[in-house]
């Protein structure tokens, strides 16, 4: 074969290679892109009148699935010193991590969320309001259920009445269980729900809602209004206030999913 013959069948090769690569749905090895990391890592943020104890059902499910739970203690004393707390578990996780509120600890997530391992937010019956609002605003034009009683110390932390305990926040729980929480509650500053969020983290992460249709500590348009102002995807589940612990396997699904998709959803600004 003349050098002028063998010179035309490479060009010709090599012109045929480059037309494969370059044809729409062909990619190469160098073109092909990683898919995004589902995340491993989950941190749960209990609300008021709570502890991280609640948790533990989920914490039990999302382990034997291989996940890395964490569980933040809100010292419930500011809504500063909770995102503090809850900054701190993230800092602590090594990749992408979904981020978990109950009640008062979706203000919590909406605020701390914006943490740079943070890929996705579940709201558990939770509050999420935006930038420059308040908690407090999050009431307006709704009205609490009556069997959810709160009283006030004198210097200004609320707990829920003891006597009014599992019918506005555990009525689906046994009374056992009932009790216990309604005896290891803890009282929040009430201040709290006056302070303006500086961020909202549900602007730049997919969300996730679970909606306990037989929550009294909310008015249902509330949590239906929250999670449709957010753009969550929602799950919604008979179960009172304390849906964390007596729905726990529904919440533990969700998380799950949202562990899985969240970075497929990336929001951007």
């Amino acid at each position: 074969m003349t050098t002028n013959k063998r010179t035309f069948i490479a060009a010709l090769g090599a012109l045929a290679f480059t037309a494969v690569a370059a044809a729409p749905g062909v990619a190469t090895a160098r073109q092909a892109a990683p898919a995004p990391a589902a995340a491993r890592n989950v941190v749960l943020v209990h609300g008021a009148f709570a502890d991280g104890s609640g948790w533990r059902a989920v914490y039990d499910n999302l382990t034997r699935r291989g996940y890395r739970v964490t569980i933040v203690q809100n010292p419930l004393t500011s809504l500063a010193d909770d995102v503090a707390a809850t900054r701190r578990a993230l800092d602590q996780q090594d990749g992408p991590t979904i981020l978990v509120g109950h009640s008062w600890g979706g203000t919590v997530i909406t605020e701390a969320g914006v943490h740079p391992k943070v890929t996705g937010l579940v709201y558990v019956s939770a509050l999420s309001p935006d930038a420059g609002e308040t908690t407090a605003d999050q009431y307006k034009g709704f009205t609490t259920p009556p069997e959810f009683v709160l009283k006030t110390t004198p210097d200004g932390f609320g707990y829920i009445d003891p006597a009014k305990f599992q019918a506005g926040f555990a009525a689906d729980a046994t009374d056992a269980e009932a009790a216990f929480l309604r005896d290891s509650q803890v009282p929040i500053a009430m201040a709290s729900f006056g302070v303006k969020l500086q961020n909202a983290a549900w602007k730049t992460r997919p969300s996730w809602a679970v909606i306990a249709t037989d929550d009294k500590a909310f008015d249902q348009r509330m949590l239906h209004s929250m999670a449709t102002k957010i753009g969550a995807e929602v799950t919604e589940v008979k179960a009172s206030h304390a849906v964390f612990m007596t729905q726990s396997a529904v919440v533990a699904d969700v998380i799950d999913g949202a562990a899985k998709h969240a970075a497929h959803k990336r929001k951007s600004n």
